[in-house]
Order: C-alpha cells, then structure tokens, then sequence
C-alpha cells in the first residue's frame, strides 16, 4: 500500500496543509514523526495540599473567589483563588482576558499546571483547561494550526493508512533488542494505552533514530580525504612539557600523544579535546600548535569571544614566543590598518600561530601552509563554523575542544564524526571551590563576607538570570541587583554591571576592566559563563539559582577558583536535593549526566545537530543505556557491512542523510 497524500487526511484543507508544509511536514510519514514533546498524566489528580514549587500536576479545582485582572507593564495578568478540601491556591494566566468570563465562583475544572513559590506563596502558573483522563500527548505549537487540531489530524493520519507502515528495522535487530513494531509504536507514541506502552514506544522509536544517526555518521566519516600530514614525532611532546613551569597530569600527556599520532597520519585529525574547567585543555593545545609549527605548518586558534581571543594570545605570547614561534591576533574590533597589516602577516606566513575570533574564517583571510586549526569552546560553534575553519587549507587537521562536560556515553552520538579524548584529571594542589547554598534570610550575612574579600583584595561575580524585571517570572533581575549594591549593600566598592543586551563595545570595556582590578564586584547575566579568565575573583553568587541547570551552574562556579586564594561559590536559592550536588561534588562529568537525568539533553544538542535528531531521540539521550545499546548494536552492524541486515540499515541511513554525504563528498 502506497503513502497517502497529506491532502487525502481528513480534514486537511488548503490552508491547514499550507501551515503544514510552511512548518516543513510535507508528508504523511513526517507528520507521524513530529512526537509530542510531553505527556500529562490527567488519571493521577493531586490534592491541592500536597503539593510543593516544582511540581507539575493535575488538580480537579473550583473556583472560590472572582477573578482579578490587572496590567504589568506589557501582560494582563488574570487571578483567580481555586480551592479543593485540601487547600487553597491562586492560579494565574497572562494575556487571556476572556478567563475573566470563564472563572466564575463555584465553577469546577480538571486544571494541569506547574507550582511556582512566587510573591510570598505558591501559585499554578498558566495552568491548562483539561478533560478526560489518561496520557494526554503535547505537541509543540505549529503556525497556523491550534493544538487540538494538530492532535486530530495526526490521528486520522494514524487512522488512515494503520498498520501499513513499513518496518525500517531488521527483525532479527528487534528481537535482540526487544523492540516492538513500528506501527505499534506510532500507534502509542501518539496516544498511549497506559504508560507501559508509551515506555516501549518511545524506546523502539528512540533506538532506531539514534542508530540511523550514528550508522550515518559513521558513512559521512568513510569519505574522508587524504589530508595534512605533520612529521611530530613523540619527542615533541616531552620538548614541550620541559619548557612548562609545571609538570603535565598523566591525563594531558596521554591526550597530547593521542593528538599527535591523528597529526601523523594520512587521513586529517578530526578529534575532541573534552574536559572540565581548570583540566589544562589550553596546554594540550599549545602544544599540539608547538608540533605542528616545529614540523613546518601554519596553525590558528580560534575562540568565540574577543576577550578569550585576547587571553590566549596573552598565553601565546608567554608560552609560544620564547620557543621561536611568532604568533599574532586577529579580531573584528580591529581597525582597518591593522586588519590589512594581519592579512599580511597571516598570508605571508610571518604569524606561524594565528589566535582570533570568527574574524579568522571571513572570506578575505588567506593562510600559508595551514596545517592545524583548532577551535575553543565547541558547542558555541555550529559544524558549519568548523567547517568553514577547516576549509582554509588543503585538509588540515582540526582539533576542537570543549569545558562543557557531556558524560562519556552521550559524547558517541553526539560527536559521533569525532574521536573523543577526555581530559579526566585535574592538576595536583587545585583548590576545590566551596559551594553554599544561601537562603534570603542569609543575603546580609553573605554580604559582609563579599565586602571582607574585597578588603583582602579580591574579586566578585554577581550572576542573574534576567537583565530587567518581568512579572511572569519571579526573580530578581541583574540591573535592580546592580542598583541594591550600587546605592544600598557595597556603596563603598566599585560596582559594574554586564549583559547581552549592551553593545559589544562596552561590554568589551567593562570585561576587561574586570579583568584588570578596576571593578571590584561584577553584576552580570549568563554572558561571563565563557571567555573570562580572572584569577583574582574568588567569589561567585548566583541569583535564582533554581533558574538555571546543574550544568550551567557548574560552569558558572568554574569562573572562580582559577588563582591560588581559597574560592567560593554562593547559590541564592531555598535549599533542594538538586542544588546540594552541586555542594558535594566538582565533577563535572557527574553533575552534568545528574542535570540530563532531571531535565533532558535540551542544549547539549546545540547547532551541531540541527535538523538530524528529533525529539523521539532527543528524549531519550538521557538513557544512557540505550546510548550504549544503539552505539554497541551499530558497531556490531558495521563490522560485516555487506550482511542482510547491515545492508538494510546502510540503506535506510543513507536515505536519510543523502543530503549531508552529498555536500561532505563535495568538499
């Protein structure tokens, strides 16, 4: 049986298949692959009283007092108490002032929401009208189309051509595996029968994506072309560790050499440096742009921020100079005489080892002999920036490294067209940072220590999650923290503020005055997560620190910590088993696998893997297990690629990923 036609689905008229094809469904087979992004259990309905900030449930509730609506700034905040026997609660929509109309005392509803303490008490925040019962499926919105009709004509679409679906796995694969049926699986991945059969629906559908994207993966890395071969023998590496003023962890010498022999070889590196903050990522760099140059090459470092950019070269100059090798810096703040001169430099081959920010992939930039590119700070790149780096020479080698700790197992689907070494250790006598977590009642305590470390001479960062103040969300934000220090808390210290919103100029300006001591407290949004080396900053507080991921928290400590002084991190938040890790461990490997368990890979996809994993996969890269079975089971495949079943796979993989083999075999 042939595909329908999205047009022949009950009750997809011109203007809802238009919002559909605009949305890039342009079939039957896509539709049913556009999963929901969630599921609300209505058949579990939670007394009003038992609940705590941060839970997500169903309540049956009646309305007991009218609804109030009033203006905040740009919102019309609608609010009404509900109640139940249990308890009482306000519940609050925005912009729907039709609910006023709706919310009548005495008026009972099925209402699904989240918990927040805001203002002094707990409030459901934008909770949904509901009916029925069981697993109810949540789509991501689509232009053009409302939720409950996106639901309907996925299933007359489910209705329409059941049970004729083609099974894409080899069955031999699905019995080993336990996998369940394809049209089985579409069938309660769209509306489960209970939550048995949506665990083994999303399993079966998550398997195959995962294994589809590594086995395509690994056909894009079977065209790999001869490229730049580096004569770096081993000795390179124990020239370079003597002229350090510290002896290199067994974790850096392991990596360095793993490095060296990719440059040796005939095929281009192609290899992620990953390790946590402060594990000397920077060193193994150095020291591969030190082989290379010794071996005849030109190499370029390139950094996602100017101020990174700079501190690098500064590195550079230290570290590389003193060796012979003439090293320079390309940014876009450059002026034009000095631009023009670094073109020079940089084409000429006077600047062996060339550091700069995206300035160094623009069309106008001309290397000499390029043999090694490496880029800092990966998932800030997207693979078209890398790519770009990398085509700047006749296939140099290309050495990309990353502070964002990604456990072990998710970095094989993840960076599955690189080889992955990881530095798993930290240089001796590092002093871990102490992390608090402070309560409210605690801020004033808090700021006389803050007040003691700048009298002992040191720095302070200050990180809020909002630049300026919203009523939909409960937080204080950076520019009326900035204010309560200014004028309040530390009149007498030098108090600055920084956030995305500022023009690049400034927000270079007030960075490196950081940097060089003439701020003493730096109130900042997530900007200075990245590119900010300030040894003498011994202390960090993060606002609303139930705002952000475990994650993004550790790296935000990892700001701190970089001197010799004893470093602090203070989390502004009511204590919760979440943020207590983050008290108790440094890892960044294990806070990071805690934080996908809690919320799911969410960032960690990040540009990279735009438009090639969908959200059936995507909601499974927090089992590691399965990782480890789809990475295992396409290994298995790959290692008889001319079997039945291998065959099928290949097959299938390369007509998902025709596009991208394509343009890989083109350039």
């Amino acid at each position: 049986m042939s595909e329908l036609r999205l047009s022949d689905i009950k009750g997809v008229g011109p203007a809802r298949l238009k919002a559909l094809h605009e949305a890039g469904i342009d079939t039957v087979s896509a539709l049913l692959a556009y999963l929901p992004r969630e599921y609300r259990d209505l058949s579990r309905v939670r007394p009003l009283g038992e609940l705590c900030a941060g839970d997500e449930a169903a309540v049956r509730v009646r309305v007991s007092g009218g609804a109030a609506v009033h203006r905040a700034g740009k919102l019309l905040v609608i609010k009404a108490r509900v109640s139940d026997d249990s308890d009482t609660m306000s519940a609050v929509w925005y912009n729907q002032p039709w609910l006023k109309e709706t919310l009548v005392p005495g008026r009972e509803f099925l209402l699904y929401g989240k918990v927040e303490a805001r203002f002094g008490e707990l409030q459901l925040v934008c909770p949904a009208f509901e009916t029925g019962e069981g697993l109810k499926p949540v789509y991501k919105p689509l232009a053009g189309i409302t939720p409950r009709v996106l639901q309907q004509t996925i299933l007359a679409a489910l209705d329409a051509q059941d049970g004729q679906y083609e099974e894409t796995l080899p069955e031999t694969l699905r019995r080993r595996y336990g996998l369940c049926e394809r049209n089985c699986a579409l069938r309660n991945a769209h509306c489960p029968l209970n939550h048995d059969a949506l665990a083994a629906a999303r399993r079966r559908l998550a398997f195959e994506e995962l294994l589809f994207f590594q086995v395509g993966l690994w056909l894009m890395r079977g065209t790999k072309r001869e490229g730049v071969m580096i004569d770096c023998p081993d000795a390179r590496a124990d020239e370079y560790w003597k002229t350090l003023p510290f002896t290199p962890t067994n974790a850096q010498r392991r990596v360095l050499c793993e490095v060296l022999s990719d440059m040796r070889a005939p095929f281009p590196m192609a290899r992620l440096v990953q390790g946590d903050v402060g594990s000397g990522k920077t060193a193994i760099a150095f020291a591969a742009m030190y082989a290379a140059v010794r071996g005849g090459w030109q190499c370029a470092l390139m950094a996602p921020t100017e101020i990174l950019a700079a501190q690098h070269y500064e590195s550079a100059q230290r570290l590389l100079e003193p060796l012979g090798i003439r090293c320079g810096l390309l940014t876009g703040s450059l002026t034009p005489k000095n631009k023009r001169l670094a073109h020079e430099a940089i084409a000429s081959g006077e600047w062996q080892a060339v550091i700069g920010t995206h300035a160094l992939i623009t069309e106008s930039v001309a290397y000499n002999h390029l043999g090694l590119v490496i880029t800092d700070e990966q998932h800030r790149f997207g693979v078209r920036q890398r790519t770009l780096f990398s085509e700047k020479g006749s296939s140099p080698n290309v050495l990309v490294m990353s502070a964002t700790p990604i456990p072990r197992t998710l970095s094989l689907i993840l960076y599955g067209d690189l080889d992955i070494s990881v530095v798993d250790e930290l240089p001796p006598g590092r002093t871990p940072v102490q992390t608090r977590i402070v309560p409210e009642k605690k801020r004033n305590d808090m700021y006389g220590f803050l007040r003691a470390q700048v009298q002992a001479g040191r720095q302070i960062y200050v990180v809020c999650p909002l630049i300026e103040e919203s009523e939909a969300v409960d937080a204080k934000p950076a520019e009326v923290i900035y204010e309560e220090l200014r004028t309040k808390y530390l009149p007498d210290l030098r108090v600055a503020l920084v956030h995305g919103r500022m023009k690049s100029a400034d927000k270079e300006e007030t960075l490196n005055a950081f940097h060089a001591g003439e701020i003493d407290v730096l109130v900042s949004t997530t900007v200075i997560e990245v590119g900010v080396n300030v040894p003498n900053a011994s202390v960090m507080v993060i606002e609303n620190a139930e705002r952000f991921g475990l994650a993004q928290l550790h790296q935000l400590r990892g700001r701190v910590g970089r001197g010799a002084a004893m470093s602090y991190c203070f989390l502004m938040a009511e204590p919760n088993e979440r943020l207590r890790l983050l008290t108790r461990t440094n890892d960044g490997f294990e806070i990071a696998q805690k934080d996908m368990e809690l919320r799911g890979p969410g960032e960690l996809l990040g540009q990279r893997q735009s438009g090639v994993m969908s959200l059936g996969a995507g909601a499974a890269l927090s089992d590691t297990a399965l990782l480890k079975e789809t990475h295992d089971a396409a290994r298995e495949l790959l290692r008889s690629p001319n079997s039945e079943d291998a065959r099928a796979v290949i097959t299938r993989a390369e007509a998902l990923f025709a596009e991208r083999l394509h343009d890989v075999a083109m350039n």
